[in-house]
């Protein structure tokens, strides 16, 4: 479908790097692509799934760059119970939460692009895992919101067709690149531990399961 097709400016506005950044990794074979007579275009499908092997195989960030220091980013207080069917319900009671952060300056914008991002390509990582994110110039500082479902959210659409059931919703400084792709990376490689999902989703509150995450 014509709606499933990216343009160049699509697909940097999405990745959060320039337009010519996305063009060279085109020309080179590093990002899915093809050309309707001389314009690149983009599979919207290829797109999430190369975003989400990325992901999955953990970025690679320089030594030199920021450790990720999780009691610096989670709180209890950001960890919710969640008891809603759908990606869209889930998301907004997320960002509502997160929005209380005093890094998050204004709280419409961050729903509004994380819903958006959302809609451009699903932010499931598989395992019943999604990590919604967004760098805006209104956050301060690099925070994160835990959501943990009572119940299977159906629609966004995995790779392995494992509903989701824990979120993680992260929102850094526009100009926190390699802190926002080293935060993706320690999430997605820390949630590949079963045990830890399951007893994160076996969690009686808040308190427990942050214990659960800085350990």
């Amino acid at each position: 479908m014509e709606d499933d097709i990216l343009t160049i400016e699509e697909v940097a506005k999405y990745l959060r790097v320039s337009e010519r950044t996305v063009y060279d990794w085109a020309q080179k074979g590093e990002i899915p692509s093809g050309k309707i007579g001389t314009v690149w275009r983009f599979k919207k499908s290829e797109i999430e799934r190369w975003v989400n092997e990325r992901l999955s195989s953990s970025i690679k960030v320089p030594s030199s760059d920021i450790s990720v220091n999780i009691k610096n980013i989670i709180s209890p207080e950001r960890i919710i119970f969640l008891n809603h069917q759908t990606k869209h319900d889930a998301l907004v009671r997320l960002s509502e939460n997160l929005a209380t952060a005093p890094q998050i300056k204004d709280g419409k914008e961050l729903q509004s692009e994380i819903l958006k991002r959302e809609e451009l390509m699903s932010t499931a990582l598989g395992r019943g895992i999604a990590i919604p994110h967004v760098r805006l110039s209104s956050v301060t500082d690099l925070v994160v919101s835990v959501g943990i479902s009572r119940c299977d959210i159906m629609d966004f659409n995995p790779i392995d067709e494992v509903p989701v059931r824990l979120l993680f919703m992260i929102a850094a400084a526009f100009n926190q690149h390699s802190y926002y792709l080293q935060s993706l990376s320690f999430f997605s490689s820390k949630l590949k531990d079963g045990d830890l999902r399951n007893a994160l989703l076996n969690a009686e509150n808040p308190m427990e399961a942050y214990n659960l995450l800085i350990k």
